[in-house]
């Protein structure tokens, strides 16, 4: 994808251009969809959601009507993907642990469906983890968000960032061992951390 024509749509959505939406999808779908595929190879088999539909209501809640935020570049989009992918995951996962927990109408042993117990559970721990991390540690959260929900290496996501690829290593170090004992500690049967 040409960096400069997609900066140039990016301007051109920013000053309401109505078919700058429509320039905008084609250009960015491919690599969308590669993230999309990346981050669902992650999910345990049965998972209902495709690449496809991952990408197009990640791509819907980017470019939707409420769109405030301009994009200032191609890593800055990406990022802003990444967190809509999320986003849509976070909530197809909520909305399964609903069903589980009463949602749905027909009681069904849990023990049935195996892939109603553990991702759902660690993407939710997750997602919660990220938050706290992103209120005290923002560029550790960001960090975290391109390489897992993006799929982006940490080289790319270091670009992405604009930092060095040692202080994304670094970065990339603090925020593992911190989500996995935030993670942990919300496991713990004491809730002590």
């Amino acid at each position: 994808m040409a960096a400069s024509e997609l900066t140039q749509i990016m301007k051109a959505l920013e000053d309401g251009d109505p078919t700058a939406r429509e320039r905008l999808y084609p250009l960015v779908y491919d690599e969308l969809r590669r993230l999309a595929a990346a981050q669902l190879a992650n999910e345990r088999p049965g998972n209902t959601l495709q690449p496809t539909a991952l990408v197009h209501e990640a791509y819907l809640r980017l470019i939707g009507s409420d769109h405030s935020e301009p994009w200032n570049s191609r890593g800055h989009f990406f990022t802003a993907a990444a967190i809509a992918i999320r986003r849509v995951l976070i909530d197809q996962a909520r909305r399964k642990r609903s069903l589980k927990r009463g949602g749905g109408f027909v009681r069904q042993e849990l023990d049935d469906f195996p892939e109603l117990h553990e991702p759902i559970e660690d993407l939710l721990a997750l997602d919660e983890a990220l938050i706290k991390l992103a209120s005290t540690h923002p560029r550790e959260a960001e960090l975290v968000q391109l390489l897992y929900f993006a799929g982006l290496t940490l080289p790319e996501a270091a670009q992405t960032l604009e930092i060095s690829p040692r202080t994304a290593g670094r970065l990339w170090s603090f925020a593992r061992a911190w989500l996995r004992r935030e993670i942990e500690g919300a496991d713990t049967p004491s809730g002590k951390k």
